[in-house]
């Protein structure tokens, strides 16, 4: 599983892809240079209970601990991943 990065002036996204199929996308927008809110995950049905979603807000966490920045996941699966997740709440 492979998950890149599309960064927009005021938005961005998170894409799972395996073997050239996409998998999911997590998209977010910028509010300022130091929050990311995180808006939508998008998991393809043929990839579900695959931990695509997880995935890539692990990716998600790891980009905001690189930048500095926090996450506000608006997105129920990003929010519920945060909850259950202690590990990564420090990006909050």
């Amino acid at each position: 599983m492979e998950i890149n990065h599309r960064k927009e002036e005021n938005k961005g996204a998170f894409i799972a892809t395996e073997n050239g199929a996409k998998a999911g996308e997590m998209t977010y927008s910028k509010a300022g240079d130091t929050l990311i809110i995180i808006d939508h995950t998008e998991v393809d049905p043929a990839f579900g209970g695959q931990g695509v979603g997880k995935k890539m807000v692990l990716v998600a966490v790891d980009f905001a601990r690189e930048n500095n920045i926090k996450i506000l996941p608006l997105c129920p699966f990003a929010k519920a991943a945060f909850d259950k997740d202690a590990s990564i709440q420090d990006v909050l």
